[in-house]
């Protein structure tokens, strides 16, 4: 019998996942144990394997997307079993399973209305939705048609004027035809991309295919992509008059003058090739300095002659370029990120409490213990040895906000900031305060390395009930972080910095670092963190306090 496989929830925080790669394809033989596909978490990159053996029969979320938890994953079964009574009660349409196994003589007979309406439209026909003209746009309203039914459009020419909820605009054709069907009344309003008009060879019998469109859906979206090379040469025949700019005003689709503007180019010095003359898109693409000679010389020969009886005048400079941005997808690590921290910061009433340390005796202890064989120990392995004592010491530090209680942790788990390429990760020393600067030292670049691998497990980045981030060798010298809840407190750590400080009434040369408390008031007041912070100091600046 044919098992649903749903997404895995592979940490505590994890609400949906993403497939970073499927490691069995539909038809491949599954045994238990076997790893079906790495699933990317809010924390980290994970195999995901099966606890169940057969045929992989259907896979219901691709490579690269995202689904919710619980969301149908994959079935598993008999090679050959039926399981469209399974996908027509999940996530995945029923339709979907004969395409996969069903041989190409099959997929001719299928009678689903989208599929037919996709295969059966008319040849040169083109579906023009209704366009999204700003980033906050959802629906448009038809302000006016400049076309009716039966006329002659070529790119460039304007359809309709589209009222957006920023502004009307003027809406152009990126295909040549006959305008055969309008879908959208001037004064109507419509979702985007509703069925806004149709385009195609004139006489060409378009009935059923509006009807089609709006029961299947985008039935016909992909149509205009595989028809625009087919189009195009009926654009370049359009009538090649130039515009009679005798008024001085020269004729350019809105997108045309905003490219050419992007560009630095300017609209006097480019042939339209649309209607009378009009520029459009294609236009300016395809403009080039070459072609700028024959045309701008003889129209700005008079010009040029008036401007020789002028004195020099300074050259203004004109902005010329590209605007150039980049889109990266966000990454299901950095969706929990943002998520998490903002709640953080606007559930916990933050306040921050600064103390400067010195850091000559911590200097040199550190040289000491790093003059034995085969031992590593840094400043920040200090500074989290130092952190675990105090928290014994101080124990409300180490605690969490409930509606109803504040919980005292009286072991200590201390969480230790790593950046890693899609964000940040938090592995924890669990019971810090009974491990060693040496033992601190070689689990934290243990977990370090393997958060930045992606190799981390849930378990050990939970658990944590006081966290460090340090930026010091990043230069940073002071700055504040935002809470890791449910912890109350976090601690950053700034760089060591050479300076004169005042010693025994004299100045002298030092070496000092700045500490951030960050604390929750809901659960710690004032004077509580500045008492930690005063026994976090005299373990730093006197390390071998450290081993009473």
């Amino acid at each position: 019998m044919a098992i649903k496989v749903t997404m895995p929830r592979l940490s505590d925080t994890m609400t949906e996942g993403t497939v970073a790669s499927w490691l069995k394809k539909v038809g491949d033989k599954v045994s238990e144990g076997d790893i079906l596909a790495e699933i990317e978490t809010d924390k980290a990159t994970m195999e995901f394997e099966s606890f169940n053996e057969g045929t992989l029969l259907h896979i219901g979320i691709q490579e690269g997307e995202t689904a919710p938890v619980d969301s149908l994953l994959a079935i598993i079964g008999k090679e050959g079993e039926d399981i469209s009574a399974l996908l027509a009660g999940g996530d995945a349409p029923a339709a979907e399973a004969p395409k996969a196994d069903a041989p190409a003589a099959e997929a001719k007979t299928e009678t689903a209305a989208p599929a037919k309406a996709a295969t059966e439209l008319p040849k040169g026909v083109i579906v023009v939705t209704m366009p999204r003209l700003s980033d906050t746009m959802t629906e448009g309203t038809v302000a006016s048609w400049l076309k009716k039914v039966g006329d002659n459009v070529a790119e460039g020419d304007i359809l309709a004027e589209i009222e957006t909820d920023k502004a009307t605009m003027e809406f152009e054709s990126f295909n040549a035809g006959t305008l055969l069907y309008i879908g959208i009344q001037e004064g109507s309003t419509a979702p985007v991309d509703s069925l806004l008009a149709i385009i195609g060879p004139a006489g060409t019998d378009i009935s059923g295919v509006a009807d089609n469109f709006t029961a299947g859906g985008a039935t016909t979206a992909s149509a205009p992509a595989a028809e625009e090379t087919k189009t195009a040469p009926v654009a370049e025949k359009a009538p090649e008059a130039l515009a009679d700019n005798s008024n001085g005003r020269v004729l350019a689709s809105p997108l045309a003058k905003k490219i050419a503007s992007d560009k630095g180019i300017q609209l006097s010095q480019v042939k339209g090739s649309g209607e009378n003359g009009r520029i459009v898109k294609s236009d300016i693409e395809n403009f080039t300095p070459s072609t700028q000679a024959a045309p701008a010389s003889n129209a700005s020969a008079p010009a040029a002659k008036a401007e020789e009886t002028k004195a020099a005048a300074p050259k203004v400079f004109v902005p010329a370029g590209e605007v150039f941005t980049e889109e990266i997808k966000n990454s299901q690590m950095r969706k929990i990120i943002a998520k998490r921290l903002a709640e953080s910061l606007f559930t916990a009433p933050h306040y921050n409490l600064v103390i400067e340390v010195s850091m000559d005796e911590a200097m040199q202890a550190r040289a000491a213990i790093n003059s034995v064989p085969d031992t590593k120990v840094s400043f920040n392995d200090m500074v989290i040895k130092a952190c675990a004592l105090a928290l014994k010491k101080h124990p409300k530090i180490n605690s969490q906000w409930k509606e109803d209680a504040i919980i005292i942790n009286h072991h200590v788990n201390i969480g230790v900031a790593v950046a890693v390429e899609d964000g940040l990760v938090v592995p924890v020393l669990k019971f810090t305060d009974a491990m060693s600067l040496s033992q601190i030292g070689g689990s934290v670049r243990d977990l370090a390395g393997r958060a930045k691998n992606k190799k981390l497990g849930p378990q050990e980045m939970e658990g944590s009930t006081f966290t460090v981030s340090n930026l010091g060798m990043f230069g940073i010298t002071e700055f504040n972080s935002i809470i890791n809840q449910p912890n109350s407190a976090i601690l950053s750590v700034g760089a060591i910095v050479e300076k004169p400080v005042v010693k025994n009434g004299q100045i002298v040369v030092g070496n000092t670092m700045m500490l951030s408390l960050a604390c929750d008031h809901r659960t710690i007041d004032g004077a509580t963190g500045a008492q930690f912070l005063q026994t976090l100091k005299q373990y730093i600046e006197s390390p071998v306090t450290m081993l009473a």
